[in-house]
Order: structure tokens, then sequence, then C-alpha cells
């Protein structure tokens, strides 16, 4: 991984087990999202923004107006940043979905045969020619408004399918780079984040975690900040931020309400801190969606 990286968070998707995919179509100025990864497949597509830095894993690299990329590994970390960027005006068409979709014997059907061979070479995450994104564009342009669900899945397919047919993909992250890191001081990490992803809703306790890793809770502080680059705190705080997102996108409950069942306890602090990382209050947030997300 890059070095200049400074922390790696697992992005919480607004998609449930019933829907097929999740479509973000927007206008933005810059990139702000820090570097991530998800267990999702994702599907992106961004135009009018030369001189972003991808970072796909261990690969780095400055885009053009056009970019289509393709990432199917479930830890592999990446971003787009800004670097040098300056256009104003950046279109960005996300599209996430489960590998479940293709679960069970579809996948395996004579007809998937080129979409199975791409989400194979996606596990490092793949790059697609400037004639594979002229080819699907006219699809991706109007996949957001397709107005019926069901329609917008045989789109959604015909994207991949078109996609799949060109061989002169880019690969991104190098196999090595690829494999999960297995480290004692990874596996401490990740039993943190998992204990936090469980116990969200709840208090959690510095002392408990140390216990958790075998630590004192002064030296785990350390630990913590040094590997992830944000404080333990701050983890706890946008993996309910995240949650949070995810419910006031997927259900009618109210804000506060999703205030309390994420773990916060106080809605006034909530809807601060809520805006302070989000740019935009819950209730702002969730008319956003609304507005511009679709999930079929």
């Amino acid at each position: 991984m890059a070095n200049n990286i400074g922390y790696i968070i697992s992005e919480i998707t607004p998609l449930s087990d019933k829907d097929c995919f999740y479509i973000a179509d927007r206008r933005k100025t810059e990139f702000t999202y820090p570097l991530h990864h998800h267990t999702e497949y994702e599907l992106n597509y961004i135009e009018n923004a030369s001189g972003v830095k991808r970072i796909v894993g261990d690969s780095v690299e400055i885009i053009g107006n056009y970019e289509l990329t393709l990432i199917a590994g479930e830890e592999l970390e990446h971003v787009w940043e800004q670097y040098q960027c300056q256009s104003n005006n950046i279109r960005e068409i996300t599209i996430q979905f489960s590998p479940n979709l293709f679960s069970g014997n579809l996948i395996n059907k004579n007809q998937f045969d080129s979409i199975r061979r791409m989400f194979e070479k996606a596990k490092k995450g793949i790059s697609f020619p400037m004639e594979a994104i002229m080819k699907v564009y006219p699809l991706l342009d109007t996949l957001s408004s397709e107005q019926e669900g069901f329609y917008a899945v045989i789109k959604f397919f015909s994207i991949l399918y078109e996609l799949s047919l060109f061989d002169d993909v880019h690969a991104l992250a190098s196999s090595s780079f690829a494999n999960i890191d297995d480290s004692s001081d990874s596996r401490r990490v990740q039993k943190i984040c998992e204990y936090v992803n469980t116990h969200y809703k709840n208090n959690i306790h510095l002392e408990d975690l140390a216990n958790l890793v075998g630590m004192t809770p002064e030296s785990l502080s350390r630990f913590f900040k040094i590997r992830s680059g944000k404080t333990i705190s701050e983890y706890i705080i946008d993996i309910r931020l995240g949650y949070a997102a995810r419910l006031l996108a997927d259900t009618t409950n109210s804000v506060a309400e999703i205030c309390y069942d994420c773990g916060f306890n106080n809605l006034s602090n909530f809807n601060r801190t809520f805006k302070k990382k989000k740019g935009c209050t819950p209730k702002e947030f969730r008319e956003n969606f609304r507005k511009t997300k679709v999930i079929i």
C-alpha cells in the first residue's frame, strides 16, 4: 500500500439483501472520500477529471478525462484523489452490487462466461479502454433515470456483458498486493474493527478493546493511531455515521431514532458530527439521497 495514505475505512454501502444494485450519478467539484474498501463490487465511471490520482492497491496512476474501472476485490483498497485536477464540473457514476447477485448457477451458465472471467480479473481492479467506455456510455448515461426497475437490471447486465467482451483491459493492483496481510499487527486491527462493527450500537470502552487484543489502553491508543492514522474514537464515530447514512437511505425512521440506534446518545451532537463529516445535516442527506441516487 502507498505509504502516504493515512487510513483505510471499511465502507458501509446503502445496499440491502433485496437490492440488485446501487447507483449514484452526481456532479462534484472535488474528490474528498478517503481510502476505503468494501465487500461489494464497484463499477466507477468518471468524466472531466483529468489530473485526478487513482490509487487501487499498489497501483498509482493519473487519469485522463474519461475513466471506467471495475473493482471486485473485497479487501482491495482504492481511492480517487484530487491531486492536479482543476475541473469544477466532474461527473461520477458509481454502481455497487453484491457478488451474490451472480451467485449460484447463473454465473456458471455459458452465456456468462465472459462476465465471470472479467470478475476474476477485477479482483485486482481493472480499467477499460476508451473504446469500451464509448460502447457502454449510452447505457451508463441513462441508467439512473430508468423508471422500471426490471429494465434497469437488464440494462446493467448489458453494460457488464459489453465490457466483458474487451480483452485489452488494464490490470491495476499487483497479485501479491491483492492478498490479505495476515501479520500480527493486521490481525489486531482487524479484531478491533470487527468488534466495533458488531457493537457500534452500544457503549464501547477503550479498556474492553485493549483486553480484546492483549494490550494496555495507552499502548492500544498509540498503536491504533499509528496503524490507522486516526484515533479509536474517530474510527468508532465513522462506523456509526456509516450505519446512520445507511438507515437514512433505507428507512423512514426519524433522525432521532437513527441517532440512538447507531450508538449516539445525544441528538444535537449527532447532527453536529454528521454535518461536520458529511457536509450536510442528516435531514439534508436523506433528501439529497432521494434526489440523486437510485437503488434497484
